[in-house]
């Protein structure tokens, strides 16, 4: 541990004496000043005096960004923030991000530091972000924003189950007078993307003493495609006794998408529409306030393209005749609100009491499919079969209802400073629901591309929990700053548990000061995770992911899901050695016992290792796979692993005035993340000769999100004019792939299975502003300007599909990229302020 962080702090550091001394925007002088609300319960600590990393980013540094949703925002800033650029199947529909290099699941998202509801829309199939059912935070409207907190360290003796990686706190705008309108577009350097985007916010005063500041925002996103020709359709040495190539189906060639058929590569379309509110009313000494959000959404992903023959009645009719794209659709409500009051008691204490209502419902379509043996099974010898082309495959609903009550005051107890007293209690209610899908999504093996919700599927859940929380800072002396934290909890279906947090902070003079953290953290599965059951399915394979909590799973040895245990220390310094420089640095250790993953491919056939009780339970479950396909198999979240995450965290700021000209502020901010896999669990005897794990999983947690991350630039204003530069290093990521499997028996000298790696980039972002009157602002810029991939897939790995007639050859790079695998994306903005 000493030599890993000795090595990342000298990397760090050596990074920062080369280059210059420069900071990022979202840690600018005017932010550090900023007085913050997050990890600490004491009233008007600034960030730069926080014992506790805290970065803070304001809303103009959130706009100086391309991408006009909150996640891209956040990414763009810190960078131990990694959004997610692609997804499986509807996961493709609801992106997220991950901090520190952890699961989504492990970042609390709040909005005025009240808990923020999560998405009902799990992600599913394998990948980095497998498993997260985070808040969806693309249903906060960045016009909305006035500020947010990132605290950087584990929190959950502050704030409960999920702050094991940190916490993303959302405050809103409260100004009760003036606003802005601004209208943007944009898109991809090498096509597709096209966006479009309007945001307005307005602040009113509707009483004396109150405030109400109201944000509506309308996006609409196009799709991309960056994936390869179908090997399937062309006339190829590997497929000459398929009876999907060309020369069987002369008529492919007169599609428009010939040969690129399979369009699963690329960004999903979507129409999002969101709205926020942020009300206060003084009422003498108290004061009565709401905030909410509502949105709808709809989305648009291309799954695996599907070839003429796959569906032929009886009677030799091919059903379609150019083949199909099958698309999943959602459409998805989302809405919070919060309503509380706030004021001071007698006998000084301050209190809060708030409840606030969280609602997630994706309604599930598939369009453009048909459902295989529908058809064929309504066929005759001498008539056509009967089948939908557009099904209603089911819903998820997340539902969340918090109410919580604080309490707070501060006592002379003849220290330094006062002594801040705290503590509170907090009642939760989750629901989560899966609906089943209609007849025809459901008949046999349901619609192609995304099968329906069987009525073994279906379901509706919940879970109870209460807490008590108690919290002090201390100010022995003038230099030490001590922060003590603990929390009790009970949930209804995983018992209790007892965390605490110990923060300090000691400033040696006005130029240096040293801090820490020392925390144990719990954090209960989500209800997806615990319940989430459906097919998914390719044109080769089907796997069912299996309930943890089920009868079925217990056929592979798995009898539910226990909560994860974690450990967080961090050390770091915080510095002004002077010409205006301000400089922290930060090294922490995350250690997670039973951390739920999903499994690896289980196979059942098809595989490097076939297990029968991978079939019975599939057939327990009640699932009906394709007959056409080669492979079938179970995923299954479980608690089979134990990790480490240590890392290094740095920021420096300064400025320089220009006099005339203006003035830079400089900037300089990096990562360094590295996560190992300490343990893993033996595996069932029912799974004798395989793991629940692979290499592909594994490197899911281990290789697939960037080494580091640095991110050095300027800002410069003069006058009306203003230019961003940033300069981002991606470090290199890496994982293991394989059509039929990577065993960790086997390891990377299977010859079936193959690394994926991206090499470190450097990816350039500018932007350019002008104010062409006061209130009106021109705005051009890109994303990676210039036009920047990651590496292409291995081509050995590719070729595995190409000789095997495989649809999977159509991806073209790494989905795991953290840059994406879009290319450049450029824009234009126009802004009123009035």
């Amino acid at each position: 541990m000493k030599r890993m962080f000795a090595g990342a702090s000298a990397l760090v550091l050596g990074v920062a004496m080369a280059g210059a001394v420069q900071a990022a925007e979202a840690a600018d002088a005017a932010e550090i000043e900023t007085v913050i609300v997050t990890g600490t319960r004491t009233t008007g600590l600034r960030a730069v005096d926080s014992p506790a990393p805290i970065t803070v980013l304001d809303s103009t540094a959130l706009s100086r960004v391309g991408q006009t949703d909150l996640i891209q925002a956040i990414a763009q800033n810190v960078p131990s923030f990694n959004a997610q650029a692609f997804g499986g199947d509807t996961a493709n529909l609801t992106l997220s991000a991950k901090l520190r290099g952890l699961s989504p699941n492990h970042a609390l998202v709040l909005v005025n530091g009240k808990r923020r509801h999560g998405t009902a829309n799990l992600a599913v199939l394998g990948g980095p972000f497998q498993g997260g059912a985070a808040a969806d935070l693309n249903f906060v409207s960045l016009g909305s924003v006035s500020h947010i907190e990132v605290l950087q360290e584990g929190a959950a003796a502050q704030y409960g189950s999920d702050a094991i990686a940190g916490v993303i706190n959302i405050i809103l705008k409260d100004a009760s007078e003036g606003g802005s309108a601004t209208a943007s577009a944009g898109k991809y350097m090498s096509g597709g993307g096209e966006t479009a985007d309007l945001t307005l916010n307005v602040g009113f005063q509707p009483v004396p003493n109150s405030y109400l500041n109201l944000t509506y925002q309308t996006r609409y996103h196009d799709y991309s495609f960056r994936g390869d020709v179908d090997p399937r359709v062309l006339n190829t040495t590997f497929n000459v006794n398929s009876s999907s190539r060309l020369s069987r189906y002369p008529q492919l060639a007169n599609h428009p998408d010939f040969p690129y058929m399979n369009r699963i590569a690329g960004d999903a379309e979507y129409r999002l529409n969101i709205g926020a509110y942020n009300f206060g009313l003084e009422l003498g000494e108290l004061e009565l306030y709401s905030f909410g959000t509502y949105g709808d959404k709809y989305a648009s992903a291309y799954e695996n393209y599907r070839v003429p023959n796959l569906v032929v009645g009886r009677d030799g009719t091919v059903a379609r005749p150019f083949g199909f794209s099958p698309r999943e659709v959602i459409y998805e409500t989302d809405y919070s609100a919060t309503l509380g009051l706030k004021g001071q008691m007698a006998g000084g204490w301050n209190f809060d009491l708030a409840s606030t209502y969280g609602k997630d419902d994706v309604s599930i379509y598939v369009k453009d499919s048909i459902n295989r043996s529908l058809y064929i099974d309504t066929s005759t010898a001498t008539t056509p079969g009967q089948s939908p082309t557009d099904f209603y495959a089911g819903a998820f609903i997340f539902t969340q209802w918090t109410t919580q009550a604080d309490f707070s005051k501060e006592f002379d107890v003849g220290m330094a400073g006062p002594m801040n007293a705290a503590f509170g209690a907090e009642y939760r209610k989750e629901t989560y629901e899966i609906k089943p899908g209609d007849a025809g999504s459901r008949y046999k093996e349901g619609s192609q591309s995304y099968p329906g919700f069987q009525f073994t599927d279906a379901g509706k859940h919940d879970r109870k929990s209460y807490a008590f929380y108690g919290n002090v800072a201390l100010n022995p002396t003038e230099p030490l700053k001590l922060d003590l934290a603990a929390r009790y909890e009970h949930f209804s279906d995983f018992g209790d548990t007892f965390i605490v947090k110990a923060t300090g902070r000691y400033d040696f003079n006005e130029q240096f000061a040293i801090r820490g953290t020392a925390s144990t953290g719990f954090r209960a599965p989500t209800l997806a995770e615990s319940y989430y059951s459906a097919t998914n399915v390719s044109p080769t394979s089907a796997f069912v992911q299996l309930p943890p909590n089920s009868a079925a799973a217990a056929l592979v040895g798995v009898n539910g899901l226990d909560p994860e245990k974690s450990r967080n220390f961090s050390v770091g310094f915080v510095a002004h050695p002077g010409y205006g420089i301000t400089a922290t640095l930060d090294l922490y250790q995350i250690t997670i016992k039973d951390r739920v993953v999903g499994s690896g491919a289980l196979f059942g056939s098809g595989g490097d290792v076939n297990i029968p009780a991978v079939r019975d339970a599939i057939i327990a479950n009640g699932n009906v796979l394709d007959p056409t396909v080669t492979q079938t198999g179970i995923n299954i979240f479980t608690n089979g692993l134990n990790t480490r995450t240590r890392g290094a965290e740095l920021v420096l700021t300064t400025s320089t005035d220009l006099d005339a000209w203006g003035s830079i502020q400089w900037s300089f901010t990096g990562n360094y993340t590295d996560t190992e896999v300490t343990k893993i669990a033996t595996p069932p005897a029912q799974l004798a000769g395989a793991s629940l794990f692979d290499l592909t999983s594994i490197g899911n947690l281990e290789t697939t999100a960037p080494k580091y991350r640095f991110v050095l630039g300027a800002f410069w204003t003069w006058d009306k004019l203003s230019v961003n530069l940033k300069e981002t290093l991606y470090g290199p990521a890496s994982r293991y792939d394989s059509r039929t499997g990577c065993s960790l028996a086997t390891g990377a000298t299977s010859p079936t299975c193959f690394k994926n790696k991206i090499d470190a980039t450097f990816i350039t972002d500018l932007e350019i502003s002008y104010k062409i009157i006061d209130p009106v602002k021109l705005t051009i810029g890109a994303n990676n300007l210039f036009n920047k991939y990651p590496d292409k897939l291995n081509p050995d790995y590719r070729n595995t599909f190409l000789t095997g007639n495989a649809n999977g050859y159509v991806t073209q790079y790494p989905t795991f990229s953290s840059f994406g695998i879009n290319g450049g994306y450029y824009y234009g903005k126009i802004t009123y302020t009035f």
